[in-house]
């Protein structure tokens, strides 16, 4: 038997066996979703493990080259907004209310993400490593597709109302504004290290965010994305694409805070203890 028809019967099987767990879903589609949980078990593992993503403040030598950060946020994060809106956009006036009201919020975050957020970066912000940016466009890409057919396809059949919708819209809403404080604290932080030189000497004034959630823990906009897509995925009655999105958040930037709250009380040794903050969740972790 050929790899081809190997390949092809283990894709039945598959099919099969996703059509039962997952009935309310097209197989692919349910693939899709349950390979972005299974890829943010592995991520997590390896970051707790000790492996640190490679850009920001872990930048580091062997990713290739070093891409405009404006320019990879851009053409990385937009995969996000493009995708979904295409799929929703011509089906806007079909969609019940709460459906819209998800795609809207869906839609504003990557808005922000993918032109907002680039626009406003310092000009002297560090560069990020092609291998990086490639991954972050391939998984953009495949959520993109993710969310867009769950908002155009399947959040309009089963669209979850009352208490869990709007505790959902809470949380998404809280989420997002811990995550622009956030942003913009460290936006101002970056803008300061421009003003004092580019590329690896700005890397010398690195200086502790201070306001909001910062107060509380390392990861203050780590945090607030994390509640933002458990919002939205309680908002979308933990539809599989939504529930798997919200996962892979939690488990690639979950750890990512904590390797920062390290990066700190080693940079700041004197200072950064006394101060009581977590790395992830305020008293907690």
């Amino acid at each position: 038997m050929g790899a081809g028809a190997v390949g092809a019967r283990a894709w039945e099987e598959a099919r099969v066996l996703l059509s039962r767990l997952f009935p309310a879903y097209d197989p692919v589609d349910a693939a899709l979703a349950v390979a972005m949980i299974a890829a943010g078990v592995l991520a997590c593992a390896l970051l707790i493990l000790g492996v640190t993503a490679p850009y920001g403040k872990h930048a580091r030598r062997g990713w290739g080259w070093g891409v405009d950060a404006r320019v990879a946020w851009f053409t990385q994060e937009v995969w996000s907004l493009a995708i979904p809106a295409a799929l929703v956009l011509p089906r806007w006036v079909e969609l019940p209310a709460w459906p819209r009201a998800c795609a809207a919020g869906f839609l504003a975050h990557y808005v922000q993400r993918s032109i907002v957020y680039p626009l406003r970066m310092p000009a002297g912000a560090a560069r990020m490593p092609a291998g990086v940016w490639l991954m972050c466009v391939a998984f953009c890409i495949w959520n993109g597709v993710l969310q867009g057919r769950l908002l155009s396809v399947y959040l309009p059949r089963a669209a979850p109302g009352g208490a869990q919708a709007a505790a959902g819209a809470a949380l998404f809403l809280a989420g997002m504004a811990v995550n622009l404080h956030s942003d913009g604290v460290l936006r101002k932080l970056r803008q300061g290290a421009a003003a004092g030189g580019t590329g690896r000497g700005a890397r010398s004034h690195y200086r502790i965010p201070r306001g909001g959630m910062f107060e509380y823990v390392s990861g203050a906009n780590f945090l607030g994305e994390i509640v933002e897509w458990a919002g939205y995925a309680t908002a979308c009655g933990w539809a599989l694409p939504a529930a798997a999105f919200a996962a892979f958040t939690a488990c690639n930037i979950g750890p990512r805070a904590l390797h920062h709250h390290r990066w700190y009380l080693d940079r700041f040794r004197d200072e950064y203890p006394r101060l009581g903050r977590k790395a992830l969740i305020p008293f907690v972790l």
